[in-house]
């Protein structure tokens, strides 16, 4: 699979809501503690039938050239071998962020 080609599947914790959605290209950025989503993709169907919950992400990521993910949110990233549905769903069962930051007072201040 050529680097161009890499489709990246991102799944994380949003306001009580677990987001999935695909990227070309993810880093570790230059925010401290965010992951870095550039070119987010959308599946250019010319189907009839339209999923409503990829629209609303659509449309939520309108205009967005890149998207800085919090670390503590990040839940999974995989690389895929093809895009598929982008996706919001509950939160059901314990998606709980990590309690600590590693960032934390009296680390790295030295």
């Amino acid at each position: 699979m050529a680097s161009s080609e890499r489709i990246y599947r991102v799944i994380f914790h949003n306001q009580s809501k677990i987001y999935e959605i695909y990227a070309r290209n993810i880093s570790d950025g230059g925010l401290l503690g965010f992951v870095e989503v550039e070119e987010l993709t959308f599946g250019e169907r010319t189907q009839v039938v339209v999923d409503p919950a990829e629209e609303k992400l659509k449309n939520e990521f309108e205009g967005v050239k890149r998207t800085y993910v919090p670390m503590h949110s990040i839940v999974r990233v995989d690389e895929v071998e093809k895009e598929g549905a982008p996706k919001i769903s509950d939160a059901d069962g314990n998606v709980t962020p990590f309690p600590t930051s590693v960032y934390g007072p009296g680390r790295g201040t030295d």
